[in-house]
């Protein structure tokens, strides 16, 4: 009786759960492991030939300064692209629950962004930076968008934020818009029939009671940021004089242009540990505020 119920609870998750698993192992599993392996070998793109080389180019990453310096230009990167795409989404998120006319197709508006592809994303603003914005800036005398933000270090790094954070805003907000109809519209009521101003209701009620919401919203925002590859390429090709290039776009040139293939593969490794380490903290320090609240 129990083996025939194992077999049938077996082919039920080979059923449904099967072709879900077989994917998730051959897309990310499998990859994970073999890259892993190739970080401990000098693996030649070109010919195929590799040989162990113990922790060889996991010493080269830590003596890569360029590396190492966008890193850190990363973490800057996503620290504010992490933080203008949450309080933009956050306080549309508030503004489109509170019976605004025409709500929904203002929400099917700010999500629009989110289904262009990077490419296309970062093409789009890179006309917006370097001939529609500059014309403006002529044309009224506005001495911020006079030239190109794209020419300048400081103003790229603003550009490369503001197209992401662009992107992201409107999948944050259909987030939060969960998270804020989950909160008991009768502490609502009662608040503001006690006199507590918008203000106070915000921080005091809907802000704890949407914890798991922005914990969600912080997990994604801050993995994809740290991942992003398509629109550093599109937008800025890692210029003016690679201050714009992130740990990504460095990567793969290292792993595919240089040929360096078992250093660039180690140099991911090193990305994906720092990432899930501020992902997983991140989330840690946020669910304890919402057991707490």
């Amino acid at each position: 009786m129990k083996n025939n119920r194992f077999f049938t609870n077996a082919g039920t998750f080979l059923l449904f759960g099967g072709p879900a698993t077989i994917a998730f192992a051959a897309v990310i599993v499998i990859p994970f492991v073999v890259g892993l392996y190739l970080t401990f070998t000098n693996w030649d793109v070109r010919t195929g030939d590799s040989t162990l080389i113990g922790l060889t180019n996991y010493v080269a990453v830590f003596q890569d300064k360029v590396f190492l310096t966008q890193l850190w230009f990363t973490m800057k990167y996503v620290f504010f692209t992490v933080l203008i795409s949450n309080g933009f989404a956050f306080f549309i998120a508030l503004a489109l629950t509170s019976g605004l006319k025409g709500e929904k197709w203002l929400r099917t508006g700010f999500f629009t962004p989110n289904l262009i592809g990077g490419i296309v994303l970062g093409y789009l603003w890179q006309t917006l930076f370097s001939q529609v914005m500059p014309y403006l800036g002529r044309e009224y005398g506005w001495s911020l968008f006079q030239t190109s933000w794209l020419t300048s270090t400081d103003t790229a790094f603003w550009a490369l934020v503001i197209a992401t954070a662009w992107q992201l805003t409107g999948y944050l907000m259909i987030i939060y818009i969960a998270g804020f109809t989950g909160v008991p519209s009768d502490v609502l009521e009662a608040a503001s029939i006690d006199g507590a101003k918008r203000s106070v209701i915000i921080r005091r009620i809907i802000l704890p009671l949407s914890i798991p919401a922005l914990v969600i919203c912080v997990f994604i925002s801050l993995s994809r940021s740290f991942l992003t590859y398509d629109i550093n390429l599109a937008l800025t090709k890692g210029g003016p004089f690679n201050s714009t290039e992130l740990a990504s776009y460095h990567i793969v040139q290292k792993a595919f242009l240089s040929n360096q293939y078992g250093v660039g593969q180690a140099e991911a490794v090193v990305l994906f540990v720092v990432v899930a380490v501020i992902a997983l903290s991140q989330s840690y320090l946020l669910k304890r505020l919402e057991v707490e609240a």
